[in-house]
């Protein structure tokens, strides 16, 4: 590991096998808290290249627990976090909302960690068991139209990492893995990013997938469509700026848009939007998402009949069933 640090602080990059090799020796235990640390610390005081997302990607695929839901048609709505912004749990709810309209989900989720709550925070304080049981997530699937893959039951060679990105309590390179890293490998997937540059380059890698795809980062810093500010996107048909009038609203402020200070709070959020108790910034948001989420997977439809059919899964309680469901199974 000395000679790795050394390799970074002159400011050299790695290739992509170089990287592959890196990150399976840090799953592996080869190297100390106190090295892993370095490592990752490091990689936030540089810009990461291409070929190393690439190779810490790969680490990770071949890593993770292997699932095979290949029998579906599966959408993932995945941000990477780190936007600082403590949003409530949009693509989460965004994921129920889809699963209503009657498509597939496969939502990739994990625990907070530069966030108060992440989606599996909610969804465990709301009583989803997490599992990596390939049958008990099809059942889910046929029952609730969602599965939830709990990143932590995929990748158990990063339980060495886990506590040190706890600690750290910053974004890292690891939030820019996380929506690549769905063991699902859903055909169809919308992915929020944090920085215009990261969307940049996921849209480098991800043009070399036979993946449906959009890649969004909202220019006030967020990795969702927040309505408080116009929005960059990359798509199989190219980039495209969509400003907030263009989806037919007036921009809202940060403020409205808050997740909770608690877990228990957060989850409160959660419920009350899927049961027709949220604000209309609340609602409107989810629903912008959900419904770049439906244009993904089949882009030839107007954004407008997308956002109707969302706003008809949240309205007719579709969305709360397909949780209900879920819960429950």
């Amino acid at each position: 590991m000395k000679k790795i640090l050394n390799h970074l602080f002159e400011n050299k990059s790695f290739s992509r096998a170089e990287a592959q090799k890196i990150l399976t020796s840090i799953a592996l235990g080869e190297y100390n808290t106190s090295q892993i640390a370095a490592f990752i610390t490091a990689y936030g005081m540089r810009n990461i290249t291409v070929q190393e997302l690439q190779g810490f990607r790969d680490a990770m695929l071949d890593l993770c627990v292997k699932v095979n839901l290949s029998d579906y048609e599966l959408i993932d709505l995945c941000g990477t976090g780190g936007d600082g912004k403590d949003t409530f749990n949009i693509s989460t709810l965004a994921s129920f909302v889809v699963a209503g309209t009657g498509n597939k989900v496969a939502k990739h989720g994990n625990y907070g960690v530069s966030s108060g709550c992440g989606s599996s925070n909610v969804m465990e304080y709301l009583g989803y068991q997490f599992t990596n049981d390939q049958d008990v997530l099809k059942r889910s699937l046929d029952t609730a139209g969602i599965c939830f893959i709990h990143a932590p039951l995929f990748n158990p060679a990063m339980k060495t990492v886990a506590p040190i990105r706890r600690e750290l309590g910053v974004k890292t390179f690891f939030n820019m893995l996380g929506p690549m890293c769905n063991p699902a490998q859903p055909k169809n997937q919308l992915v929020g990013v944090f920085s215009l540059e990261l969307a940049r380059l996921y849209a480098y890698l991800y043009q070399d997938t036979d993946k449906n795809y959009t890649i969004l980062h909202a220019l006030g810093g967020f990795d969702e469509i927040s309505l408080t500010c116009d929005i960059k996107t990359f798509s199989p048909k190219g980039e495209a700026m969509i400003k907030v009038s263009d989806l037919g609203f007036e921009k809202i402020s940060e403020q409205e848009i808050k997740g909770g200070d608690t877990v228990e709070s957060s989850a409160r959020i959660f419920t009350d939007i899927l049961n027709g108790k949220g604000t209309d910034a609340q609602n409107n948001v989810v629903l912008c998402n959900a419904a770049l989420a439906l244009q993904t997977i089949k882009n030839s439809r107007t954004f407008a009949d997308c956002f109707y059919e969302a706003e008809s899964s949240l309205l007719s309680k579709n969305a709360l069933n397909s949780f209900k469901k879920l819960i429950g199974s």
